[in-house]
Formats: structure tokens, C-alpha cells, sequence
């Protein structure tokens, strides 16, 4: 019985250790990612609420227009298709949010037919084909900016990572750091497998 619980805790202990060690990996690339200046950049989708951008979606789109006007894309690809409770895709809300602040709409691609991360980056790789784009800034929370690129390096996108925190959602943002090891576990497993 003893060597039961032993060997337990042994496994509870490696379990915890690895979920650490992969936390800290997730969040010192959300922290140290920099972008390069690009061909395009990419804002991956993000809830609407209505017709409007979430909290979570304004701040991705914040951060892209910041790029943008810094000239590290000539393009900005905006990722998402139209989810429950949205009138119009992502994409679209997205679109309208960045020509409302000035960026010229011939400058904006969307790709509205996505519904997850993997389908964000391997859609917005066709439209950087279509436009002889080569490489791409991907714009996310930080949290999210790990599984992007295990993502991204999967469907061929030569990229850099930008990531934005929302202080203000602090409970969302640690859930989504927390959440991301499971998803990142996951993503690394789906890969490996094929």
C-alpha cells in the first residue's frame, strides 16, 4: 500500500512539475515575443459582441493599427468567422473597426470562414498566397501567442508574434494563461500524431 502511494505521488509530483514547466514556457513567450517588420499582419479572431469587437478583439485590433502605422505590415489580415450571438463575422467587425481608425480598406484582408486558431492561420496563409504575402506579424493575447506558433510553423507562415494583456479582465487573462496548458498540450499531441 505504501508503494502505492508512493508511486502516486510521484506521478502527482512529475504532473505538476510539467504543467509549470509549460505555464513558464506559454508565458515567457507571450512576454518576450517581438515583432519584425512583415509582409502583413495578422490579428487572429476573437468574439463579437453584436456587431462589435469584445474587449479581448478591440485590444488585438489596437495593437495591429499600432503595427500598422509603425509600418511593420503593408497588410492586415483580420481571422474569424460568425459565431453565436454575432451579427456579422469577426473578420467583418474587425474590418470595420480598423477603416473607422483610418487604415484604407484596399489594405485589409479578411478571412471570414474560420473558427478556430488552427483554421485563423491555415486560411490566412491562402490569402498571403493569393497576395505573394510572405511573412506575417501574428497579433493575440499573450497567453495565446505559443499555440499560435506551434500553429503557424505547422501551416508554413514565416512569422513573428505580438501580444497584447488586458489589465482590466485580469481573471480572463490568468484563466487564459492557466487554459493554454491543456491547449498547447494538446496542440503539441495533434501534431506529433500526424
Amino acid at each position: 500500500m505504501k508503494r502505492i502511494f508512493k508511486l502516486l505521488g510521484i506521478l502527482i509530483g512529475s504532473v505538476i512539475i510539467a504543467f509549470i514547466i509549460l505555464e513558464l514556457i506559454i508565458i515567457s513567450f507571450g512576454v518576450n515575443s517581438k515583432p519584425k517588420k512583415s509582409d502583413a499582419i495578422i490579428v487572429l479572431g476573437c468574439a463579437v459582441y453584436g456587431s462589435f469587437p469584445s474587449p479581448f478583439f478591440r485590444a488585438r485590433l489596437d495593437e495591429a493599427l499600432r503595427l500598422y502605422n509603425k509600418g511593420y505590415g503593408r497588410y492586415i489580415i483580420v481571422s474569424g468567422g460568425k459565431g453565436p450571438g454575432e451579427n456579422i463575422s469577426e473578420a467583418e467587425a474587425g474590418k470595420e473597426y480598423l477603416v473607422a481608425r483610418g487604415v484604407p480598406s484596399e489594405f485589409i484582408l479578411i478571412e471570414n470562414k474560420s473558427f478556430s486558431t488552427y483554421e485563423n492561420l491555415l486560411f490566412s496563409k491562402k490569402l498571403m498566397r493569393k497576395y505573394s504575402l510572405k511573412s506575417a506579424v501574428i497579433v493575440s493575447n499573450k497567453f495565446h501567442l505559443k499555440r499560435a506558433s506551434i500553429i503557424a510553423k505547422r501551416v508554413g507562415i514565416e512569422a513573428s508574434f505580438s501580444g497584447v494583456y488586458v489589465g482590466q479582465y485580469l481573471y480572463e487573462e490568468v484563466h487564459g494563461f492557466l487554459r493554454e496548458v491543456l491547449a498547447v498540450l494538446y496542440t503539441y499531441l495533434i501534431y506529433l500524431r500526424q
